[in-house]
């Protein structure tokens, strides 16, 4: 799944920032302290080798004459043998790799790892979100749980006198029911009917539900990306646009996706197939590992560092801003 298009930390040089089309870097990096401009930069005009002057009837003038290469020769330096009066076919002073002065190997620009620009071969490496690592599935999934194991703490709590007087309330027909199974007894005729006052306290019970852990999740996270949960398995929710609180809308909308499906469980379990979807999705987004609720507020899950000691003073603090 692919980043939405902005200007981002360079991953390759975090000292520079630089346009993510939603597909591949766009145009010249700028300094990362620089305020960016509004959309993507302008076009840059492909650039003109320019070959030094050869006495007429050397090999040199009338290879540097075909350079660019004809059709059939590769368009990229440093891909195939000799298209070109430089190494590996690049124009006179270019490096023996097939790039410019001062490139990398395999023609990369400088600091670039080989392979990693859009379109080239190999596996680009793990996006750092704000220079933090992305929060593994099983740390998200164990943090889930504890939060979940506290929410029915307080609704065992809260909601524990409505439960008991909607079991009160079905009891007779499973009694009748589980006779009737016993005995080997099909017929339905005759069962004690459910009350409607089963159904209302169904539907206040799920409310209840749903709103202690709106109260438990949404301020929390709001605050500073994290749930009890999170704490303890040390990773926080943070913006892709910027490391900064969640606010208050941004968290509600990521718990809506989550936790509103909790009114559907009456409706033959629909609301929690819904859920179990939403927390399975982080396993097939690709890079960023996002949830539904993620991709729908705009959030990453990353990895809270250890402090061993008094925060190092830096000279070149990490601006907001991520890494597609």
């Amino acid at each position: 799944m692919s980043v939405d298009p902005g200007w981002y930390v360079d991953p390759a040089d975090p000292e520079t920032r630089r346009y993510w089309d939603g597909e591949g870097w766009l145009g010249a990096p700028i300094p990362v302290d620089a305020t960016p401009p509004d959309g993507p930069p302008p076009p840059e005009p492909p650039p003109v080798p320019v070959a030094p002057a050869a006495p007429a009837g050397s090999p040199s003038a009338e290879t540097a004459q075909g350079w660019p290469p004809h059709p059939g020769q590769p368009a990229h330096p440093g891909h195939g043998p000799q298209a070109g009066p430089g190494p590996q076919g690049g124009p006179p002073g270019w490096g023996p790799q097939g790039g410019p002065p001062g490139w990398g190997p395999q023609g990369t620009p400088p600091g670039w790892a080989p392979g990693w620009a859009p379109g080239w071969a190999g596996r680009p490496p793990e996006p750092r979100p704000h220079g933090l690592r992305l929060a593994g599935y099983g740390r998200r999934l164990v943090a889930r749980l504890i939060d979940i194991a506290l929410v029915l703490a307080l609704n065992v709590l809260v909601n524990g006198w409505f439960v008991w007087r909607w079991l009160d309330e079905l009891a007779p027909y499973w009694r009748e029911a589980f006779r009737r199974a016993s005995e080997g007894n099909t017929s339905s005729e005759g069962m004690p009917p459910i009350s409607e006052q089963a159904g209302l306290l169904q539907i206040v019970i799920l409310l209840i539900a749903t709103a202690l852990w709106l109260a438990y999740e949404v301020p929390a996270m709001a605050a500073n990306g994290q749930t009890i949960g999170k704490r303890v398995m040390r990773i926080r929710a943070v913006p892709i646009a910027a490391d900064q609180p969640l606010g208050f809308g941004r968290a509600l909308r990521r718990w809506t996706t989550l936790g509103m499906p909790t009114l559907l469980w009456y409706c033959f379990g629909l609301g929690l197939l819904l859920q179990l979807v939403d927390s399975l999705s982080p396993l097939v987004d690709h890079p960023l590992r996002r949830a539904l609720h993620d991709r729908r507020a705009q959030t990453v899950v990353v990895e809270v560092p250890a402090t061993t000691g008094p925060p190092a003073t830096d000279d070149h603090p990490q601006p907001s801003g991520d890494t597609p």
